[in-house]
């Protein structure tokens, strides 16, 4: 329920309707439903239906595919956090023989590890997982198709193992790992690893002709962590709004960020496409803005839930048709729809409570070597460091709590700052990964490397 507050307003609400009017009629779907996510909460749903009289409401259940590979990271990043396994790690420690184990566990969550796309034969989207009965029938004789690390190359194989390796470490199936651990804490109650009424069926639509036919739905068995689950626009409202901010009873808001950071080497194609994987997430750059999220579909079934971040406007499409309306299109036009239309009102200036003098004193200009920087604290208690003019090395740095700081974007990311003071106390220079920054270009007083030429600056004279 939203609030007179959080309401869209009329013009908003048509114009998101008249989206996926558009593309429920054009893209032939026999139903789509939709939702909207700002501030944590649902603000709009909608949906259209080739069964007159009838639409799908925010509790129907449509199969989301691939989406369930977002769903599975997270219960692999839930046991980073919690110390039993590393991404850096390979397979092998903890999951052996598999014949992919050199393969790290972050190379699979962000599809760098070079495994084949798909299992071998048939078709496993529509045949039953009991064709597929161990990870040896979905990996094949030949599991590794490029070099590891050194490509992105999806592979719905890779997060069969993923799966496989949850299920080891808590020695639970991945299907009651994902519902304790995920979907009750984030009350996700309609979404499932089979259909539960009420539900959508799956369909075909004839490329040439208004007539559909049913597709199969069938049990995945253990590819199941690559593409299982159902689930509604309601839930998945829910799961966007965890994907932007956390919940320290699944996952903290430092992981979900780090699960919407590239991770993957990018070819040419998906730097034109502004096409990054991250850590079960995927990041597109549409319309000026930066979308993480992920698509999904199986036969029948076509799924996408995003989110701009910086915009708070996250969105979810569910479609029961193999081919038609594009997804990841009508979300990304549903975000900036309301983006344009309802720009995020921002919270109110706040100034800090309380500040250390030694940080204090860092502020203000600073200079490496002749490039002006600024240097600022901010009321999250952040340092950020920008050019002052023209573009240039940026970030933000969190504090270590020992005078010390760590970037946290860009080229300074993970780089160690640190204030470096005379003997009087007072600070003579920034050591930022072994660059100087000094309180005047080349400053004589400061042991700026290569020393500062003792005839100081001239005319050319």
């Amino acid at each position: 329920m939203t609030t007179p507050e959080e309401e869209l307003l009329p013009g908003t609400r048509r114009a998101l309707l008249h989206r996926i009017a558009v593309a429920q009629t054009e893209g032939r779907a026999p139903s789509l439903s939709a939702a909207v996510v700002r501030g944590g909460k649902a603000v709009w749903t909608g949906a259209r239906t080739s069964v007159e009289g009838h639409a799908p409401d925010e509790n129907v259940q449509y199969r989301i595919g691939s989406i369930t590979k977002t769903f599975t990271a997270v219960l692999v990043l839930r046991l980073r956090e919690e110390g039993a396994l590393d991404l850096s790690d390979p397979l092998e420690k903890h999951l052996p023989d598999t014949g992919a184990g050199e393969v790290t566990i972050a190379e699979l969550l962000s599809h760098s590890g070079g495994l084949a796309a798909e299992t071998p034969g048939p078709w496993w989207e529509r045949t039953p997982g009991t064709l597929r009965p161990g990870l040896t029938d979905v990996l094949g004789g030949r599991p590794l198709l490029h070099p590891k690390g050194r490509r992105f190359h999806y592979s719905n194989p890779g997060y069969a193992l993923l799966g496989a390796l949850v299920e080891k470490l808590r020695g639970t199936p991945w299907e009651e790992a994902l519902r304790g651990e995920v979907l009750e804490p984030l009350g996700l109650r309609r979404t499932s690893v089979r259909p539960e009424a009420p539900h959508a069926g799956g369909w075909a639509v004839h490329p040439w002709a208004d007539v559909i036919l049913p597709e199969p739905l069938e049990d995945l068995g253990v590819m199941a962590p690559a593409g299982q689950l159902w689930s509604t626009t309601g839930d998945l409202g829910r799961f966007v709004a965890f994907l932007a901010e956390g919940d320290e009873r699944v996952l903290s808001a430092d992981a979900v960020r780090e699960m919407r950071t590239p991770a993957t080497p990018v070819e040419a194609a998906d730097v034109a496409d502004g096409y990054a994987y991250c850590l079960g997430m995927e990041l597109r750059h549409q319309d000026g803005r930066a979308l993480a999220g992920h698509t999904g579909s199986l036969p029948g079934f076509l799924a996408c839930l995003t989110i701009s971040v910086a915009d708070d406007v996250g969105a979810v499409v569910l479609a029961n048709c193999t081919s038609g309306p594009a997804p990841f299109m009508v979300a990304a036009d549903l975000v900036r729809i309301v983006a344009q239309a309802e720009p995020r009102i921002p919270a109110p200036w706040q100034p800090l409570r309380e500040v250390d003098p030694a940080v204090l004193e860092l502020v203000g200009q600073w200079y490496w070597g002749t490039h002006a920087c600024a240097l600022r604290l901010s009321a999250d208690g952040f340092l950020s460091l920008e050019p002052l003019s023209g573009s240039g090395r940026r970030s933000r740095f969190r504090s270590n709590g020992d005078g010390t700081w760590v970037g946290l974007e860009g080229y300074y990311a993970g780089e160690l700052l640190k204030p470096v003071r005379r003997s009087d106390g007072q600070v003579s220079h920034l050591d930022l990964g072994s660059f100087v920054f000094t309180r005047r270009p080349y400053d004589e007083e400061a042991p700026v490397p290569g020393g500062v030429d003792p005839e100081g600056w001239r005319g050319i004279g």
